[in-house]
Order: C-alpha cells, then sequence, then structure tokens
C-alpha cells in the first residue's frame, strides 16, 4: 500500500490523457496535475568531491525549456535514505563475490542511521529479496551471510523489481547495484527497467565489477546500460577490480548522499505534447575555471505505466 506523502514536498504525480479533436490540435495532450516535482542534486568538483556550500541561488532549474521557480530548497541530510542494495551472484562474479559482501557489509554500517533502511536483493537467474527495509545492521549483516552464488543472470529483473520496491516509500531513493554487467535471462528488458527506475524517482549507483579471470570476459553491452541509467538516474558508475576499488566506490557514494541538494518546484506548464518532461538544472556563482559537474534526473514522466 502507498504511503501518504509528508509535508507536501512527496506527493505522488497524478495524470490524464486528454485528446483534442481541433485541425490545430496536436492529437495527444499530456495533462499534468503536480503539487511539487522534486529533483535530487548533485555537485561535484574537478576532483569528483561533493561541493555543499551552495545555496538557492546558485541554482536555476528548467522543465522542458522553461525556466521554473523553485519553491524548496534543502541540504538532502535530514531526510530518510531508503537503499536497495543488489549483488550479482551469477557464476561469473564467483571469484569476487566475497569481496563484495565483504565491502557492503562496510558500506550498510557506514551509511545507515535510525532513520534509514536498506534492502537486501541477490540475483541471479532469480531476484530474491533477501532482507527487506530495515535499519537493524545485525539483520543485514545476517542477510549478507546467507547470500548464495546461482547460474544464469537476470539483472534488468532486479533492477525493476528494486524500482518497484524503492517507489512507495518517501524521502531519498537509491539503488546501489553490483555486478559485471551481464544479463542472460531477465523477464523485463531494458526500457522496462529504465522506465521503472524514473517513475520511482529512484537514483542507481552501478559498481562494475571487472571479472578477474580473463576467460569470464566482460559484457560491454550491459555495461553501457548501467552507465547509461546511471547517468540519467542522477546517479553514478564506477569500475572495481580490486577490494581497495570497492571500497572506495562505496566511500563516494555515502560521501554523495550525505551533500545532495533538494530543489522542488510546481511546473509552470500543465499541458504537453510528451508524457516525459525533461529537467535541466544548472549552477552559478562558481569560480569559471573550476571544472564542476552537475547530475539530476533528467525528467519524469506525467503518468505511470502500471
Amino acid at each position: 500500500m502507498r504511503q501518504a506523502a509528508t509535508a507536501g514536498l512527496f506527493l505522488f504525480l497524478s495524470a490524464a490523457v486528454c485528446l483534442t479533436s481541433g485541425a490545430q490540435e496536436p492529437d495527444t495532450t499530456f495533462k499534468v496535475n503536480v503539487k511539487l516535482v522534486n529533483v535530487f542534486v548533485t555537485v561535484t568538483d574537478e576532483h569528483g568531491a561533493p561541493i555543499a556550500s551552495l545555496k538557492k541561488d546558485n541554482f536555476e532549474l528548467q522543465e522542458d525549456g522553461k525556466d521554473q521557480r523553485i519553491s524548496v530548497f534543502d541540504k538532502e541530510s535530514a531526510l530518510p535514505l531508503s537503499i536497495v542494495l543488489a549483488v550479482d551472484t551469477s557464476l561469473s562474479t564467483r571469484k569476487d563475490l566475497p569481496l563484495e559482501l565483504a565491502s557492503a557489509r562496510r558500506f550498510a554500517h557506514a551509511i545507515l542511521r535510525p532513520i534509514d533502511a536498506l534492502s537486501l536483493y541477490q540475483f541471479s537467474e532469480i531476484v530474491n529479496e533477501v532482507v527487506p527495509f530495515t535499519s537493524d545492521l545485525g539483520r543485514i549483516d545476517h542477510g549478507v551471510d546467507r547470500i548464495r552464488m546461482g547460474a544464469a543472470t537476470a539483472m534488468y529483473d532486479a533492477l525493476y523489481l528494486g524500482a518497484q520496491a524503492l517507489e512507495p516509500r518517501q524521502g531519498r531513493k537509491v539503488m546501489v547495484i553490483i555486478t559485471d554487467g551481464g544479463d542472460t535471462m531477465s523477464k523485463v528488458d531494458y526500457k522496462d527497467a529504465v522506465r521503472a527506475a524514473e517513475e520511482a524517482e529512484a537514483i542507481l549507483y552501478s559498481i562494475i565489477v571487472v571479472p578477474i579471470e580473463a576467460s569470464a570476459g566482460r559484457d560491454t553491452g550491459g555495461e553501457h546500460a548501467l552507465i547509461q541509467l546511471s547517468n540519467d538516474t542522477g546517479g553514478k558508475y564506477f569500475y572495481a577490480k580490486s577490494l581497495p576499488q570497492l571500497d572506495d566506490a562505496f566511500r563516494q557514494i555515502s560521501d554523495e548522499l550525505r551533500t545532495q541538494y533538494m530543489l522542488a518546484y510546481y511546473p509552470s506548464q500543465r499541458l504537453s505534447d510528451s508524457e516525459f518532461r525533461r529537467i535541466q538544472v544548472t549552477v552559478n556563482g562558481l569560480p569559471a575555471s573550476s571544472n564542476f559537474k552537475v547530475r539530476h534526473r533528467i525528467g519524469y514522466y506525467s503518468s505511470k505505466s502500471r
């Protein structure tokens, strides 16, 4: 059952498709009734370190190329955080899995506060929720200990189901997936996984583990899909082939989640020719010589696919 929105900040989208018949009108107009659209923004410097000192006046926001007034601005340390941590347990990761689990355990201990919750998934030929959302580190540790190897890889199914689990939750919603990027037997495809993540407002962080064994090969198509999805949701991707690199990826994710900004706005335009509305955020007031990067979700759907 979907939870109620809190303080008017996290209201779900409701949309209706309105058919028009005038000769000068498009065949289909999408109408959106949105109280508030939330955009979580990460700003990093040239070294990839988060910039945490920005103010509301530093940001400008557009939807479909039209300026929007930022109604709510906040730094995100106070909002509850829901994390789906999905671990690839297929045969192609068998040499790397112990390192991945050790690093994932440290990440959970470092990031979770009492108001936060983490759900642990494993995926091979099937997707299992090993631990439902909890802030109890003992339960998470016990779940990590129960993870076992599988055979094939249903990566897109894991992304889709993780997004579905996040959608009704309040606050910031994050997926962290540890995988070599292969997908061999998902029931849903990449487009389904993308839409599910975008509708859930989930931020994806992908840790792509380069196989230790050369014979294991690499699925560059799967890697590129994860990179694209991470970029589109405002997250980030990392390559890792050792325990220090895994730990560094998790540390960077933790640092970013503690220094995000939330911009919220009421859309000025009610009608559009497309159900997908594009968002652009720019940052002003930083030195022209600084090579900073701004990341956020690229847009949202004004209607649900299910």
